[in-house]
């Protein structure tokens, strides 16, 4: 019997089953594309970004600085804004500012990726749902109709739909869970990196003197 066949006489429940692990199977596949499009330095701290603050900073025309920073639309240009523009605040309202920034920026890049953990999580349940229902179907065939070959045949039928059903799930949830922890770490370093990026770019703020037109001298 082929797996479309299994599929299409596992019963409404069943079909229900199917039909979640499919979109999961489909969400798990268009996370790990995303991730793979966003999650990546030059999309979180550009280099010709990091480049022009910088030599802003280095001119110390912090208005020229924010509006880099309006201009590209990154995690680390959102967390470098935050503290420009408290500058005249001081100091330590900059620290505060960026690290807070900072982690919410952080929060927003990791829960990118958690939607991969739910579905690691929940497609070995399903799966092991779809495997109960399958063998509860069998063993209620196989008291209620008399042996013979369509008895074998309907057995044979609940067991392979149980079966596949916990084969696709653990399979989805394997895949969901190694492209998890692969963007979990590379979320992460690209975290510290834009952390320490932050640190390098705001330190020279510490001495900046806030003129009448908004301007670090």
């Amino acid at each position: 019997m082929s797996f479309s066949n299994i599929i299409l006489n596992s019963g409404w429940f069943g079909g229900l089953i199917w039909t979640l692990l499919f979109i999961c199977s489909i969400a798990c596949v268009a996370l790990v594309i995303d991730c793979y499009i966003n999650i990546q330095n030059k999309k979180i701290t550009p280099p010709e970004f990091v480049q022009e603050v910088n030599n802003s900073i280095a001119q110390g025309d912090l208005a020229q600085a924010i509006e880099v920073c309006d201009k590209v639309s990154s995690p680390f240009s959102r967390v470098l804004k935050a503290g420009f523009v408290n500058v005249q605040e001081g100091f330590e309202v900059v620290q505060d500012s960026v690290g807070i920034a900072a982690d919410i920026e952080s929060e927003t890049l990791l829960s990118r990726i958690s939607y991969l953990s739910v579905i690691s999580n929940v497609t070995p349940m399903l799966g092991l749902i779809g495997t109960v229902q399958g063998m509860i179907y069998a063993f209620f065939n196989l008291g209620t109709q008399e042996a013979g070959a369509a008895q074998q045949s309907m057995l044979a039928v609940n067991i392979s739909h149980g079966l596949w059903a916990t084969a696709v799930g653990l399979t989805v949830s394997v895949i969901a869970s190694i492209f998890f922890y692969y963007f979990k770490n590379k979320t992460m370093g690209i975290i510290l990196g834009m952390e320490a990026l932050t640190l390098d770019t705001t330190k020279s703020l510490r001495n900046a003197v806030v003129v009448e037109d908004e301007q670090s001298a």
